[in-house]
């Protein structure tokens, strides 16, 4: 496969975030700029035109993610997940420049039991999932296909809050945590991530829909207890429990598990499996914590 030089000029769109600033970091020596909020607002359609020209790629890390406040807050989440979407794939196209897009597991409905493909039928159960699926469908009309969609799902990494950081801050406040048993899915480290981010942009690997997660599946449960491992407690901390005893605004999905045979199609190897991207990630959260 021939891979393209890098003179590329990025532009990463949410790079304050725990992705954008590892994706940052992988981008450190090319030409790479990020932007966030105050400097740009991607629901400002014309600010969005300004912003993008005279880059070669645009990759949008920028959503709104509180998947429960989004249940209230349904018009500000769609402006950010569907309408910001589609003002950076509106610019892409009349520019020129690629566009890769981030999107979630939450576009499905949470109940299958085998890993979803990545043409399986969009059917979202919550406010978040429905402005993401949005997002999905705006970036591939505005771009005609010309584009790149990676779902991924239960992301963590050393930047911002998320499930591993949760666990070791609970570790060592609490006696015992319970975690449920009965929700399944693909721990997925930020920096595996970015760079698969990388790898598809600089590979020429053809447009598409593509699912970014860590190989293998784990449940909520098993995952918190490996956590305890690599921080030398106890797993049996960690008490086992179901989703009934943590009612939510949003419901969560069951089963969280992508589907990975698309890149080989493409051309590239799935990604790693979750336990050896954990064990790698490990001490650079720790120091972050």
């Amino acid at each position: 496969m021939t891979v393209l030089a890098d003179t590329r000029r990025w532009l990463v769109v949410g790079h304050r975030g725990m992705l954008g600033t590892d994706l940052m970091t992988f981008l450190s020596d090319r030409d790479a700029i990020g932007i966030d909020l105050p400097d740009l607002d991607i629901t400002d359609r014309a600010q969005v035109f300004d912003y993008v020209n005279g880059f070669d790629v645009v990759v949008n890390c920028a959503a709104f993610t509180a998947v429960d406040a989004a249940e209230e807050q349904e018009s500000v989440a769609f402006a950010v997940n569907a309408l910001g979407p589609s003002n950076l794939a509106a610019a892409c196209t009349a520019t020129g420049a690629k566009l890769l897009h981030i999107s979630t597991d939450y576009v499905f409905d949470g109940l299958a039991t085998t890993p979803y493909l990545v043409d399986a039928a969009i059917a979202p159960r919550s406010a978040y999932g429905r402005t993401k699926a949005a997002g999905e469908w705006a970036v591939r009309a505005e771009t005609l296909g010309k584009s790149w969609i990676l779902r991924t799902a239960w992301l963590y990494g050393a930047h911002g809050p998320n499930f591993v950081r949760t666990m070791i801050g609970l570790e060592r406040t609490r006696e015992t945590v319970d975690v449920v048993t009965d929700q399944f899915g693909q721990p997925t480290w930020s920096a595996d991530l970015a760079e698969r981010i990388v790898n598809v942009v600089e590979s020429d690997v053809p447009f598409g829909i593509y699912h970014a997660t860590s190989a293998g599946s784990v449940s909520w449960f098993d995952f918190a207890r490996r956590i305890f491992q690599l921080s030398g407690a106890d797993p049996d901390r960690v008490r086992p429990t179901t989703s009934d005893a943590f009612v939510r605004p949003a419901p969560r999905p069951a089963f969280s598990v992508l589907d990975h045979s698309a890149w080989l199609a493409a051309g590239l190897p799935g990604m790693r499996q979750w336990g050896a991207a954990l064990a790698q990630a490990w001490p650079k959260i720790i120091e972050e914590v």
